[in-house]
Parts: C-alpha cells; sequence; structure tokens
C-alpha cells in the first residue's frame, strides 16, 4: 500500500521539523495513541489503539528516523504488531520545502501488513490509512500553526 501527500504549515521549517520530533506533539496527532516515548534521538517506542473495520487491536511498535539529510528531509521506518489482529511494517520520506512565509510538508510512505488486517481487503484498509493520515496532519496542522 503506498500513500502520499502534501500540506502547508504556516510555519517555519525548523519549526515544523522540531515538532515532527516532539513525543508530545506526535502524541497528540497519532489517532489512537496511548503512549509514545523517545527511546533516542532516532527512535520511538509507540503503544496506539486502532479499528479497521471490525477488527479493533492494540498495536505496540518501534519507529527509526533517519535525520541525516535534515531538517529539508528525513525518512522513517517502522513495525508494529497487533497480536491476533497482525502486523504492519512500513516506512516514509518526508520533505520539508521553505514556500511562502510557512512550510510545504510532502511525504511519501509504503506500507505492508499481515494477518487479521490483510484478509480485511486492500480497498478498506487503504481507506482507513488515509483517513488517519488525515487526521494526524490536520491535527499536526493545528498544533504547529
Amino acid at each position: 500500500m503506498d500513500l502520499s501527500d502534501e500540506i502547508f504549515i504556516d510555519a517555519s521549517r525548523d519549526v515544523v521539523y522540531a515538532a515532527l520530533n516532539d513525543p508530545d506533539i506526535l502524541k497528540q496527532c497519532i489517532p489512537g495513541c496511548e503512549e509514545l516515548i523517545k527511546l533516542s534521538d532516532t527512535e520511538l517506542e509507540a503503544k496506539v489503539v486502532l479499528k479497521v473495520g471490525p477488527v479493533k487491536a492494540k498495536f505496540g511498535g518501534n519507529v527509526l528516523l533517519d535525520p541525516s539529510a535534515a531538517p529539508g528531509r528525513f525518512s522513517l521506518s517502522g513495525q508494529g504488531n497487533g497480536g491476533a489482529a497482525g502486523f504492519a511494517k512500513g516506512g516514509a520520506d518526508v520533505e520539508l520545502l521553505e514556500q511562502d512565509g510557512g512550510t510545504l510538508l510532502r511525504y511519501s510512505a509504503k506500507a505492508k501488513i499481515g494477518g487479521k488486517l490483510a484478509q480485511l481487503g486492500s480497498r478498506l484498509v487503504a481507506s482507513t490509512a488515509k483517513k488517519l493520515s488525515k487526521k494526524f496532519f490536520e491535527k499536526f496542522k493545528e498544533i504547529v500553526s
């Protein structure tokens, strides 16, 4: 499954980049996030409750950040396990472009799922992923702008 989008945020690139690395801000933005712990500058641990169609599961997982081209670009990869519901793993490339006194955030993500989640069908899973992504970025924009 592939996702990509862009959103304009009325804040400087440095402010947006800092917010994307702030566990307190991210926890507020991630739908269903119960816990987000910064283990290091490049590793986070999360606990998230999600409902995809009839399947509701609590996922635990890790996210690794690669800030080597920051603040203009960075990438992340992660994986989560929802027990009987299945698993998800994937990554994203994020680009932050200074534009019109703010920042254009552009991302491209790929994810792979397995278990009961994969049995639900790609349309339902993709639709849910798009909704969750939209909720995340709307909340993120609201907090950062």
